[in-house]
């Protein structure tokens, strides 16, 4: 009895909440930024996580993980106050003398000879895509708050008004659930960027499509299967009774590939992800949908699973988002700033910034602000944000959010790493010095949590099932919270790292 009693106050701690307000979600998760700055400033300037030794990988966890964590708990009524901690040692870096580099009065080789590079293999799609710091540095921040946050939710430290929202409404864990997915879009887009030229045909697309879903629909039977069966303690008008959300990631790669032959037709990402999240935003206002989703009767499996079956449309057109954001940030720069730099005088650099993908994304982001205040406002459609039914405003938030953040990161990038890609002659030496400057221009936890993403946040959710299962939650005060929180995240960040020193890719 009082297990069941226990489990109906799990239930409630997350029901019938309302979030908070847009400003307070952006102070909180501006961690992220400011952890990242914070750890470019001192290894650009100080070279502090090179060699990566224990004491820099416990520092690197601090500043990107825990910085995080503290952020959404014990300093959620502080953040400003946090982001200015962490950006303290960023101004010492900034102040301090600059550390030489360790190849520096040493005898360099001799330069590799000037020639093409090969076109198969590793090279040939690094000559296009590079890997970006800042790229892996944003999908690894995600990922760390992501798995922060779903069990810190379980603990009173952590605010009601960040947990996830009823029906409508603002709070950081729909924040982060629209961005998980507007994360996946971004690096999807580079297949379609390697495919470009070779189009492959609607079957083929489908085929690899329906081979990534697999494993996540899979995933998401076992969750279902072992959530039933331990009686665990769930909100059915988040996803539904049995839908969850790796039902809703495993759906997304056939549908997107279906989107790929409407791009021919429309050939822009977001312009897709707008029509879709409008479309669906009409279904919505003049049908009943939305008081279907919101208060029908659960007497099927359709009914029974609505917000999950009807909210995937509007995921669909956020992952469309992310992989027009994809497309405009993951491909070589060096022939935008070619032309950038043949511009002369500041208006015309101004004007022809336009062509850069910092141009493009703050046009994106633009676009995507003021439609969001257009839905939302009184003097507009004066609509609400709602993460249960995925409506166009919510969309649009997201979309505005992660394009915002990734501008950021990109001229945090620019500023501390500036030489941190390859110009033209593209050589196979100067691609091999490309690697080893994005190695150093990378957080090493944030590598890790990117580069085994999917892995790190299985084992996430099997450990919050687990500190739930084993502790009454809710009871506990804010030092055995925390206590078990850093504890947590700590591991987490231990195996993360520990494998990508390994070099292993848990393949899932």
């Amino acid at each position: 009895m009082r297990s069941n009693n226990y489990r109906a106050l799990k239930q409630k701690f997350v029901a019938d909440l309302n979030g908070g307000s847009l400003g307070e979600i952006n102070a909180v998760t501006f961690a992220l930024t400011t952890a990242i700055i914070a750890w470019s400033a001192l290894q650009a300037k100080q070279r502090f996580f090179t060699p990566y030794t224990p004491s820099a990988f416990v520092a690197d966890w601090l500043i990107n993980c825990g910085a995080v964590l503290f952020a959404i708990t014990v300093y959620s009524k502080n953040p400003l106050l946090l982001n200015g901690l962490v950006l303290l040692p960023a101004f010492v870096a900034l102040l301090s003398p600059t550390s030489p580099s360790p190849s520096s009065g040493s005898k360099r080789p001799k330069p590799a000879s000037v020639k093409s590079v090969d076109t198969k293999g590793q090279d040939a799609v690094q000559e296009l895509l590079p890997v970006k710091p800042f790229v892996t540095m944003y999908r690894g921040s995600m990922m760390v708050i992501t798995c922060a946050a779903i069990l810190a939710v379980d603990f009173k430290i952590f605010p009601r008004r960040f947990a996830k929202v009823e029906n409508w409404g603002t709070s950081l864990m729909d924040l982060g659930v629209g961005s998980f997915v507007f994360s996946s879009g971004v690096v999807s887009a580079r297949s379609v960027l390697k495919s470009q030229g070779k189009p492959a045909s609607l079957f083929n697309r489908l085929k690899v499509a329906f081979r990534h879903s697999f494993t996540l629909l899979v995933l998401g039977v076992i969750r279902l299967i072992s959530v039933k069966g331990v009686k665990y303690a769930e909100h059915v008008s988040e996803y539904g009774v049995h839908w969850n959300f790796f039902f809703t990631l495993g759906l997304l790669p056939p549908f997107v590939a279906l989107f790929q032959s409407a791009f021919a037709l429309i050939p822009s990402y977001p312009v897709l992800a707008l029509l879709v999240g409008a479309t669906y935003e009409t279904l919505l206002h003049f049908t009943s949908l939305t008081a279907y989703i919101i208060g029908a009767p659960r007497e099927n499996l359709i009914s029974m699973n609505r917000e999950g079956i009807c909210s995937f449309v509007g995921y669909l057109a956020i992952f469309l988002a992310g992989q027009g954001a994809g497309m405009i940030v993951l491909p070589r720069e060096t022939a935008l700033l070619e032309h950038k730099s043949a511009e002369k005088g500041i208006i015309s650099r101004i004007f022809a910034s336009r062509h850069t993908p910092i141009g493009k994304l703050v046009i994106c982001t633009i676009s995507y602000l003021s439609l969001f205040l257009l839905t939302t406002t009184y003097e507009g459609l004066n609509l609400r944000v709602s993460r249960r039914i995925a409506n166009l405003p919510y969309v649009l938030w997201i979309a505005a959010y992660n394009s915002g953040h990734l501008i950021l990161l990109m001229l945090s990038e620019k500023f501390f790493f500036p030489n941190v890609y390859s110009s033209t002659p593209i050589t196979e030496a100067s691609l091999a010095d490309e690697r080893n400057k994005t190695k150093h221009a990378t957080s090493r936890v944030l590598h890790a949590f990117n580069r085994n993403g999917l892995a790190i946040f299985l084992l996430a959710n099997l450990l919050t099932g687990a500190v739930n299962l084993s502790f009454r939650t809710i009871e506990m005060d804010t030092v055995r919270s925390m206590a078990i929180l850093v504890s947590y995240m700590a591991l987490l960040g231990g195996i993360a790292v520990g494998l990508d020193l390994r070099n292993i890719n848990v393949k899932i």
